[in-house]
């Protein structure tokens, strides 16, 4: 197992439980104590975990593992949820798109989406000079240099400044663009849902600028693996009343389920 196999697998750990101890960590990872040592020394120099004696703990009571290494948790399952959204989104429609790796998967799908629906009317004219099949708003950067090379697809992206974990933009300049675009669709990604509180993330500029992206919208897509249901995070975005369709995976309990439909939200487990 390489280096940033192991990070990426530490730093799972670490999301999941809170803390991690060595000995449970070389077991799990199929490597020598040594080795985790070394690891967690060089994450903790990174200010990416704490070292304790006998392993690391998260920084904080909410722990934000970085969008690099977030890429493979529940992969099929946000997979699964970025095909099904995309097939919510009329042709034309602009869709606004916050950071994360649930969007991520739905901006490629509808890239593929585009790409095929061009192939379909056969090419007729070119791709700089027909009318795009969707127009994508959003703030993360990563995102943006998926479908800047998508002719198909058009591509507005806001401006701010980079926060590297989540290569999201935030900050006035976020706000001053999408306080000039008017959306059809909004789909956000979130790190919680909680039945009082409604969307939540971890940081407060972020939260700002999804709630933006909700307001302008006519509809409100979340999209969530039901890992997060349940869960809160330190900055509310906005109320479940906002929400019109929330897509997640089949591991959603029923009465979750249930209750969120009695709220008017449509609800599509996958």
């Amino acid at each position: 197992m390489s280096k940033h196999d192991r990070w990426s697998k530490l730093l799972e750990l670490l999301a999941g439980e809170g803390r991690i101890e060595v000995d449970d960590a070389a077991a799990a990872l199929d490597v020598s104590p040594a080795t985790i040592r070394r690891d967690l020394d060089e994450l903790a120099e990174q200010q990416m975990l704490v070292r304790t004696r006998g392993g690391a703990i998260a920084h904080g009571v909410s722990y934000e593992l970085p969008l690099r290494y977030k890429s493979s948790r529940h992969a099929p399952e946000k997979q699964r949820i970025a095909t099904a959204v995309a097939g919510m989104i009329a042709d034309g429609d602009v869709v606004g798109l916050n950071g994360g790796t649930t969007t991520t998967e739905v901006a490629r799908a509808l890239a593929l989406r585009a790409g095929g629906s061009r192939e379909g009317r056969g090419r007729r004219e070119p791709a700089e000079t027909s009318a795009p099949a969707f127009t994508v708003v959003t703030n993360a950067l990563n995102i943006a240099g998926e479908l800047t090379v998508r002719p198909q697809v058009k591509i507005v992206v806001t401006g701010g400044v980079a926060r590297p974990q989540t290569y999201e933009l935030v900050g006035p300049l976020t706000v001053g663009v999408l306080n000039e675009v008017v959306l059809d669709v909004a789909v956000l990604g979130v790190d919680g849902v909680d039945p009082q509180l409604g969307l939540m993330t971890h940081q407060e500029d972020e939260a700002s600028v999804s709630r933006l992206f909700a307001e302008r919208a006519r509809r409100v897509i979340v999209v969530t693996d039901s890992s997060k249901m349940g869960r809160r995070a330190f900055a509310r975005i906005c109320g479940l009343d906002r929400v019109d369709v929330l897509v997640t995976d089949s591991g959603l309990p029923a009465d979750t389920a249930a209750r969120l439909t009695d709220a008017g939200i449509k609800v599509h487990a996958v």
